[in-house]
């Protein structure tokens, strides 16, 4: 397994932007592709985005299309989220997850990752 760890959230008003980072380890030297969900207090853990191994494909939930946007950096072993245009509906835990080892392409539900991170609150006042 590829251990996880995410930082960059925090509190910040609607309208406003934050960038979430997700830095892996463990089995680095084997290629997967990456996500990101969310669950927010009392709802379920919801998928947010993902890219695959090259980063040439990417895909987003209805929700955040056109304010988030996923990329990485394999050589920093580094996913990121960009968040703009920030909503107060957009406040959850954003939880980093991993493909298994050798899952290039794109997921976009939970079972399909086997890896998870312990979460990083994102909170957008009104």
């Amino acid at each position: 397994q590829v251990q996880l760890v995410e930082s960059g959230g925090g509190l910040v008003q609607a309208g406003g932007s934050l960038r979430l980072s997700c830095a892996a380890s463990g089995r680095t030297s084997s290629n997967y592709a990456m996500g990101w969900f969310r669950q927010a207090p009392g709802k379920e853990r919801e998928f947010v985005a993902a890219i695959s191994w090259t980063g040439r494909t990417t895909s987003y939930a209805d929700s955040v299309k056109g304010r988030f946007t996923i990329s990485r950096d394999n050589a920093k072993n580094t996913v990121y989220l960009q968040m703009n245009s920030l909503k107060p509906e957009d406040t959850a835990v954003y939880y980093c997850a991993a493909r298994d080892p050798g899952r290039t392409t794109i997921a976009t539900t939970r079972p399909d990752f086997g890896s998870w991170g312990q979460g990083t609150q994102v909170t957008v006042s009104s």
